[in-house]
């Protein structure tokens, strides 16, 4: 069995984590495929968690320690390194940092990482009206550092359809939403971000009731990712992957122009800000 070696070594955890997988895994002589077959996975996905564009999760860790024989190390390595989000979501959350671009709808809310802490706590604390402050705190404070990605001018590219219902729903209040749709507002303003909107006029289009999300990355296969209350999915299978795009498709050939779409969710804005005084 290899030596393990102290975690001062590393230059962040993740880093040691994925160098600690790596050795291992040579110390014993397996290929990444070899690996792989043993754990009952792909090579391509052991190598995504050697090179950081998948996590260690602990159902997988546990497969691992059972190869290499060094009983709950692993283990503990993927539970030691906990995500801040919600489990179903971290991996993603993980991609997000290391995608090229990233393509979302949101058919009833305003994806995370445009969502101001006000609105963001009005969602968290619809879901759990008697969570503690703490925990609250710590997931709005998660997400607003999500969006530190926006702060790049260059990467990742954002591209966001919404159903015009995200636009009218009230969350948080008027005035809340009012300061929500602004930001988004000035996101697209400052050509950070392109935004489009299916009005309800459209009737039925192609896209997913549920909120989806199609990541591109510079060295490796776009991935999807669909969420529903309480649960979340993450796809890299190319079949499933291509039908998700093709349902983004269909919903930004329904949407209103970019243009359009800014203009709408001004008018919203304004309109929520006067009832927010009345």
């Amino acid at each position: 069995m290899a030596k393990q070696k102290d975690l001062s070594g590393a230059q962040t955890p993740e880093e040691f984590a994925r160098e600690e997988l790596r050795r291992h895994r040579e110390a014993a002589g397996l290929s990444q495929e070899g690996l792989g077959e043993r754990i009952f996975t792909s090579g391509a996905y052991v190598g995504q968690m050697e090179c950081g564009t998948r996590r260690l999760r602990p159902e997988i860790a546990e497969l691992i320690d059972k190869v290499f024989g060094t009983k709950d190390y692993f283990t503990r390595l993927a539970k030691a390194f906990k995500s801040k989000h919600v489990e179903y979501f971290a991996e993603a959350a993980e991609l997000e940092r290391l995608a090229t671009a990233i393509f979302d709808y949101g058919p009833t809310l305003v994806p995370g990482l445009l969502q101001t802490a006000d609105y963001a706590r009005a969602l968290i604390r619809a879901a759990s009206p008697t969570g503690p402050a703490d925990r609250v705190d710590s997931l709005i404070a998660a997400r607003m550092e999500r969006a530190r990605i926006l702060d790049d001018p260059d990467s990742p590219e954002l591209w966001v359809v919404l159903h015009e219902a995200v636009l009218r729903t009230a969350v948080g209040g008027h005035a809340v939403m009012a300061a929500q749709l602004r930001h988004i507002s000035s996101c697209v303003r400052a050509h950070r971000i392109t935004v489009q909107v299916v009005p309800f006029a459209a009737g039925a289009h192609g896209a997913l009731g549920a909120y989806v999300r199609i990541m591109q990355f510079s060295d490796a296969p776009d991935a999807a990712y669909t969420e529903g209350p309480h649960a979340g999915q993450l796809l890299d299978c190319p079949a499933l992957v291509r039908r998700h795009w093709r349902s983004y498709d269909l919903a930004r050939a329904a949407a209103l122009s970019p243009e359009v779409s800014l203009t709408l969710i001004e008018s919203v804005a304004e309109e929520h800000a006067r009832c927010a005084q009345t």
